[in-house]
């Protein structure tokens, strides 16, 4: 399959999401609050090789967990998506769901970021974060203060601040804009919106868990989140 077809589709404005499994932050969203697919269907990431991706053909066929992260030195996102590699391959298999990647920085850092994380399913970039900011995504330098209650950050400030600065140091260059949230959302097949979280802070993801388990994918035992006895 290829993620770049893009046959006609019916057009389809918006998704209400049904089952209030949805939130903003730690706030729920408004009852009436809806998916623009009309806005975001047609924008464009990038892959490794710089190739444009249409957003709507990553959730096309199939029901995809897309996690939106910060910046590439951010060692919260970075301990999140070093569990989002824990998930076995046979768990997407056989739910048949993907997992999908982007991030607000230039595309070639995909490949370090990917071997820094072990990270191995599919991961795109926005450089200039426009579908970030079509989909309502914050900026702003809020850290947050529900890091204890975060069940994937395995380094303190200290050590998770260090560890950024001396990644920082070695490429010498930013790895997108430092004040950008994040967000997850399960979406597809087709225009169908299952759950969607925008981040109010550095430190506010969805636990990896209850986005497996509303995606209706096995969960996986992470080393802060012990729900599970072993994968």
């Amino acid at each position: 399959m290829s993620t770049t077809e893009n046959t006609e589709e019916t057009p389809v404005l918006t998704e209400e999401i049904d089952n209030l499994q949805m939130s903003r932050g730690e706030k729920p969203e408004p009852c009436d609050f809806k998916f623009n697919f009309a806005k975001a269907r047609d924008m464009y990431v990038l892959d490794e090789g710089g190739n444009k991706i249409r957003f709507g053909d990553i959730y096309k066929h199939q029901k995809t967990i897309i996690v939106f992260s910060r910046h590439f030195l951010c060692f919260i996102c970075k301990d999140y998506i070093e569990d989002l590699a824990r998930i076995p391959l046979e768990y997407l298999q056989e739910a048949d769901v993907r997992v999908v990647v982007i991030g607000p920085a230039p595309n070639k850092f995909i490949q370090t970021f990917k071997k820094e994380t072990g990270y191995m399913y599919t991961m795109y970039t926005d450089p200039e974060a426009e579908l970030y900011k079509a989909l309502g995504m914050k900026s702003n330098p809020n850290y947050g203060d529900n890091s204890k209650k975060n069940k994937h950050i395995k380094h303190n400030m200290v050590s998770g601040i260090f560890s950024s600065t001396w990644r920082a140091m070695k490429c010498q260059e930013y790895q997108g804009n430092v004040r950008q949230q994040g967000a997850e959302y399960i979406l597809g097949p087709g225009e169908e919106v299952h759950f969607m979280h925008i981040c109010e802070s550095s430190t506010d993801q969805t636990p990896i868990n209850d986005l497996l388990q509303l995606a209706g994918v096995k969960q996986v035992s992470f080393p802060n989140d012990t729900r599970v006895i072993d994968v």
